[in-house]
């Protein structure tokens, strides 16, 4: 798991044990005369701090952030201590170490191994020494009472001595040949950017880069090719020549398809259905933009006093027309 699921762990752990502490304010205010009232109040706050150290101690044991791991264990080693008075005052009511806690377990829904002690790992990489010392010194104790067997150590022969001496002897051999090549290895290598520093850059290198790109494009290429083949051969696509076949069918159909909506052509009825409306509807717009010049300018736009003129002209034009057509009625 990532650390940000420990943290949060030990977050969730943190609400818990607020809450626990909360609930002992409240329960221990006052002393309970009754001892399985009591017993109960106590084994249940024994098993849920139980639950809470094992949750502490994941966290503690798998964070690498080192104020962290000091805040968790800070909180880690008081409810250890909780645990530690819970479990005295459970001794002293009922007088004995061991209790029956089935009942409870039931209604926590918890198994028999949640009440089982695990010992945390900080205490024993703490402890190493210590623990390695004190195992060592009951070995003896053991040994001396008669109560354990030494084991028998068998003596190794000269053959067998002289290929474990042949082995570790071959392998510092390696280990000092290794690293000589290696020393060796940096120190050309140092020198060959001496030497393209002085004199720039090497031709060949410049030929290898190129033929390493050209080699990439052309497997590349090759793979691509290698892979189209795979696919046809398995059915999952077409060869070049019926994939353009069957565009160029596409495109006949799509081409039919455009030519049939060409054909059902509209304009003709929309002329006649809508034309009268939309000529009225433009005309209308006309007059009223005309009107609105009026109005605001007194006067109107070029095109309406040419037209004005026009009709003008051609009044006079027709009075001389009547006029000359009567005189020459008279003169007959």
């Amino acid at each position: 798991m990532s650390q940000a699921t420990y943290i949060k762990m030990w977050a969730d752990t943190q609400r818990e044990l607020d809450t626990m502490l909360q609930r002992e304010r409240e329960e221990f205010l006052e002393p309970e005369e009754d001892r399985e009232k009591a017993m109960k109040m106590l084994a249940t706050a024994y098993i849920q701090y139980l639950e809470i150290f094992r949750k502490l101690e994941a966290a503690h044991d798998h964070l690498i952030h080192q104020q962290r791991r000091a805040a968790v264990r800070q909180v880690l080693d008081g409810v250890i201590g909780r645990i530690l008075e819970i479990k005295k005052e459970m001794v002293a009511l009922e007088n004995s170490e061991c209790h029956c806690l089935d009942g409870i377990l039931m209604d926590l829904k918890r198994v028999p191994e949640d009440i089982e002690i695990p010992i945390p790992k900080y205490f024993v990489k703490e402890n190493l020494r210590i623990l390695q010392e004190r195992e060592k010194y009951l070995h003896e104790i053991l040994l001396n009472a008669g109560l354990l067997e030494q084991e028998a150590v068998t003596a190794m022969t000269l053959e067998e001595g002289i290929k474990v001496i042949q082995v570790a002897e071959r392998a510092r051999q390696g280990r000092a040949r290794a690293a000589f090549m290696r020393r060796i290895y940096l120190e050309e290598k140092r020198q060959s950017k001496k030497e393209e520093q002085e004199m720039g850059k090497n031709p060949d290198d410049a030929a290898t880069c190129i033929q390493k790109v050209w080699r990439g494009y052309s497997q590349r290429k090759k793979t691509e090719k290698l892979r189209e083949e795979e696919m046809i051969f398995l059915g999952m696509s077409l060869p070049p020549e019926l994939e353009a076949i069957s565009s160029l069918q596409k495109a006949n159909v799509l081409q039919g398809e455009v030519q049939e909506r060409e054909d059902l052509d509209f304009r003709p009825e929309l002329r006649k259905t809508e034309g009268p409306h939309i000529k009225e509807t433009l005309q209308d717009q006309i007059t009223q933009c005309f009107l609105e010049c009026r109005s605001l300018k007194s006067w109107l736009p070029k095109r309406r006093r040419r037209e004005r003129r026009r009709r003008r002209t051609g009044k006079k034009r027709n009075k001389r027309s009547k006029r000359k057509s009567q005189k020459k009625l008279e003169s007959k």
